[in-house]
């Protein structure tokens, strides 16, 4: 049975569900171990199971069309909330104005807020003020840690005896955190024991135990609170194999994240993630997506290390142009291409099985 970090939970959406800028919500509703998500506001898909929207398949988490009908329909049912949780994940991390007029009611109501954006909510003294008069509590996830509290890189990463796999991708919002998560479930339930590294809010909403926020730490402690995240895991609980989740990549012009987590992480190995539809970076019209294999040599040159598959990501594909695109991806790459997504993670395990007896 799955433990709960803190407790139920309705999650704000509005207008950016099965959209990029939705990321955080997708991640909640397909996997998290912080809250027990009771559903999701996105007035768009009211009345919707949001598996069925996201995914194709039903999880019982209901869309709701705001936050009034969503808290009366689950009160009702005896599903209360306890925290009210931004899935909001915008170009910039900004919050959208209308978005603080939800949050006064979820506050007026008594449910604990927390936002994973760069605005922080706790900066406002209208919502502090609410949060202390309703007996609540606002935390911003991505609200940096006083610097005493930060780690510089000090090569303890060597110390590290287990295998390690980087989940990258070739663009931003491209569902790497998703399959780091799928690799680390795939790999517990082959009956080894593994471990996520979060490196961004939603990781961390969704549980991850040993995570840091790369986009919102100073930066001469990035490196440091990756390899300490990295670090904390290994000498805590032992694992066979470490994943850490991909941030931006490594060409993208406004989230050129990547570079840490090779150099910091020191994975052994990096799992690709690709949209073959994709062909500007997202959210910059005019930015041509570089290549596929451009992005491999450029990970080879940076790290010394290689990618031993790529992991496709089906946007705006069919279900009967996945297969087709995976054999071509393999075909120019010579690497194996797999949609965990749709069809699991089991072949990209057995894949990566022999590399856990070095």
């Amino acid at each position: 049975m799955r433990q709960i970090l803190d407790g139920p939970a309705l999650v704000y959406c509005e207008g950016a569900f099965n959209t990029p800028n939705g990321k955080t919500a997708h991640g909640l509703v397909r996997f998290t171990e912080r809250y027990d998500v009771l559903g999701v506001i996105d007035s768009r898909y009211a009345g919707k199971d949001s598996g069925n929207v996201l995914d194709n398949k039903a999880n019982g988490i209901p869309l709701f069309k705001d936050f009034d009908s969503a808290l009366q329909q689950l009160t009702g049912q005896g599903r209360k909330p306890a925290y009210f949780v931004i899935g909001l994940a915008p170009d910039g991390g900004r919050l959208p104005a209308e978005a603080k007029a939800v949050i006064c009611k979820a506050l007026a109501k008594g449910l604990h807020v927390d936002s994973g954006l760069h605005d922080f909510l706790t900066n406002d003294p209208e919502l502090v003020a609410l949060a202390k008069t309703n007996n609540c509590r606002i935390r911003d996830v991505r609200k940096t840690p006083d610097r005493d509290q930060l780690h510089f890189f000090t090569g303890a990463i060597e110390q590290v005896d287990c295998l390690k796999l980087a989940v990258l991708g070739t663009d931003s919002a491209i569902g790497k955190r998703t399959t780091a998560w799928l690799l680390v479930h795939g790999f517990n339930q082959a009956g080894y024991k593994a471990q996520m590294i979060g490196t961004g809010q939603t990781a961390w909403m969704q549980g991850a135990k040993y995570s840091m926020i790369m986009d919102s730490c100073i930066n001469d402690f990035v490196s440091g609170e990756i390899e300490h995240a990295v670090v904390s895991a290994w000498e805590h609980e032992k694992p066979d194999v470490i994943v850490i989740e991909g941030q931006g990549s490594l060409m993208n012009p406004a989230y050129p994240g990547g570079f840490e987590i090779l150099a910091a992480g020191r994975p052994d190995y990096v799992i690709l993630q690709h949209a073959p539809k994709r062909v500007e970076y997202d959210g910059f019209p005019g930015y041509k997506l570089h290549s596929l294999q451009e992005q491999i040599n450029a990970i080879k040159v940076i790290s010394g290390k290689s990618v031993v598959a790529v992991t496709l990501n089906h946007e705006n594909m069919t279900r009967e142009e996945i297969v087709p695109a995976c054999r071509k991806i393999t075909q120019e790459t010579g690497l194996p291409c797999y949609d965990v997504l749709v069809y699991g993670v089991q072949d990209l395990i057995r894949l990566l099985e022999p590399k856990l007896q070095k």
